[in-house]
């Protein structure tokens, strides 16, 4: 039994980590052709290493619980593609100028500036590409494929992800409220956390009310998983994270812990688990794996 009060998962999900690691490796093979050499290299290095795989294993087991028999894989990957894209930008001298990604150098620290910068800006629009090709295998129509592609843009741009982004950038050295940095890390994780499942209930035409269902969820689990991050900066060792520890104190940023106490903030994380399970249990979505996957966030190491 951990801090949290949850037993460890019982399961390791390597089984969709394996499928989604194919499906990377099939997004290189299908979509990288184009784009020069070094470019190319730097995406596949920042996509291929090791990698929790969350926001992909979090699709397809929201595409399984509402009844998507298909394979969604492909679709997978490209949330995979975005999320490892804003991980190479965030990275950057201008950004969190971070040395150690995943347990080894980062994409810049590898390729350079230049290179890291240009593959991060490629890595969207291929993503938009894959998700279009991977709704479409899904047998989807044009117009429902088209909105799995817009979900993703707008989850991963300035009203999401990005939006987060430059707020977290913003407020390096500024005492945030709870309320203010709420705002930031549901637009900088929990956007496209959310995302991932709410496209993986698309893709199984889902509806309406089990979108919701899994997008409160999604939501809910998305801040849990930033308030952990931020505890695990204080608590872990740069090993065991794969990334520099201690890093928000060295930018002078807000944080959870900081703001709530360890405690506080493992207890915020946890209730917020508690309500995005909930919800699925609402609408008989609430599988065992989603339920773990929940879970898993506020019991992890790294």
């Amino acid at each position: 039994m951990s801090s949290t009060g949850y037993d460890a998962p019982a399961v390791s999900f390597h089984g969709d980590r394996v499928s989604v690691q194919q499906a990377l490796d099939g997004f290189c093979a299908r979509w990288l052709g184009d784009l020069a050499p070094l470019t190319a290299e730097a995406i596949r290095y920042s996509l291929l290493g090791e990698g929790k795989r969350l926001r992909a294993i979090l699709l397809l087991e929201a595409y399984r619980a509402c009844g998507g028999a298909g394979d969604a894989r492909e679709l997978a990957a490209s949330v995979e593609v975005v999320h490892a894209y804003s991980l190479v930008h965030d990275d950057l001298p201008c950004m969190d100028d971070d040395d150690v990604r995943r347990g080894r150098p980062t994409v810049h620290r590898v390729y350079g500036v230049s290179i890291a910068t240009a593959a991060g800006l490629a890595m969207v629009p291929l993503a938009a590409r894959s998700a279009w090709h991977a709704a479409k295998a899904l047998g989807l129509p044009d117009h429902e494929a088209g909105d799995i592609v817009r979900e993703l843009m707008v989850a991963s741009g300035g009203g999401g992800m990005i939006g987060g982004q430059l707020l977290d950038l913003e407020a390096e050295g500024v005492h945030l409220t709870v309320d203010a940095l709420e705002r930031v890390h549901r637009l900088k994780t929990g956007a496209l956390i959310t995302a991932s499942v709410t496209l993986g209930a698309r893709a199984a035409r889902a509806s309406s009310a089990q979108r919701e269902a899994l997008a409160r969820y999604g939501s809910s689990i998305g801040l849990a998983f930033q308030i952990a991050d931020d505890v695990l900066d204080i608590t872990a060792t740069t090993d065991q994270l794969g990334k520099t520890a201690g890093r928000d104190l060295d930018l002078h940023k807000s944080t959870y812990p900081a703001l709530l106490g360890v405690e506080g903030a493992i207890a915020k994380a946890v209730a917020l688990v508690e309500d995005g399970c909930a919800a699925l249990a609402e609408e008989q979505l609430l599988t065992p794996t989603l339920e773990q996957l929940a879970r898993f966030i506020v019991e992890r190491r790294s």
